[in-house]
């Protein structure tokens, strides 16, 4: 069933996190999200959702900016301490452009003021969603990366930086003080190991590590 007055349901495979200290914007927010066939967990301050286990699954918060002990922003700045891949929509009747702007440069992803309309807050809710998957889509990705990246022997961590910098294998050799066909040699066993098809995805991988090129000797 899609909630009145929206345009079209939001996604139904992520969790919404919904905080607000009264207990029927609370109770009327989860029967709108529900009806779009989301998964709500609410709490009635920040404190209470901080102190839950971590999700894996694409979630956000839907915060109250103006609430007892700790407010929409600052809950909106400890997940960001904490390093938690959950996208914040921060909702309030009394918006103020320092808020919006403290709320934007912390990474909120949207800033809604009150009365919402249910497709407004559907939209910013699927929105919220997307970006939840692609940030631990890319965090995932890192992970793997950073596995294959170990188990390159220090030689091979020069030659995959030199090779990603652009140079050619003469010039890494020349660099290294060894012959090109030894970084040849090298080379293969980066490609390999990094699993890489190519090198342009071989840069890439050195961009996504930030991995630098080693000092001239």
């Amino acid at each position: 069933m899609t909630a009145p007055g929206a345009r079209g349901p939001a996604r139904s495979d992520g969790k919404v996190f919904l905080v607000d200290d009264e207990p029927s914007v609370r109770r009327a927010l989860t029967r709108l999200l529900r009806s779009a066939g989301l998964e709500v967990v609410s709490f009635p301050s920040g404190d209470e959702l901080l102190a839950m286990t971590a999700e894996t699954g694409p979630a956000c918060v839907v915060a109250d900016l103006r609430m007892p002990g700790l407010n929409g922003l600052e809950l909106q700045e400890e997940l960001v301490r904490r390093g938690l891949d959950l996208p914040v929509l921060l909702i309030s009747g009394h918006a103020d452009v320092p808020s919006t702007v403290r709320a934007m440069k912390a990474g909120a992803i949207d800033f809604l003021e009150k009365p919402v309309s249910p497709a407004e807050l559907l939209e910013a809710v699927e929105r919220a969603l997307a970006r939840c998957a692609e940030l631990q889509s890319a965090r995932e990705e890192k992970r793997v990366l950073e596995a294959r990246f170990e188990r390159l022997t220090p030689r091979e961590r020069e030659v995959f930086a030199l090779v990603a910098a652009g140079l050619l294998n003469k010039q890494v050799g020349f660099e290294l003080g060894t012959t090109e066909k030894t970084i040849k040699v090298h080379r293969a066993r980066v490609m390999e190991k990094m699993e890489a098809t190519s090198l342009a995805e071989l840069v890439r991988m050195a961009g996504r590590l930030g991995v630098p090129p080693p000092p001239a000797h």
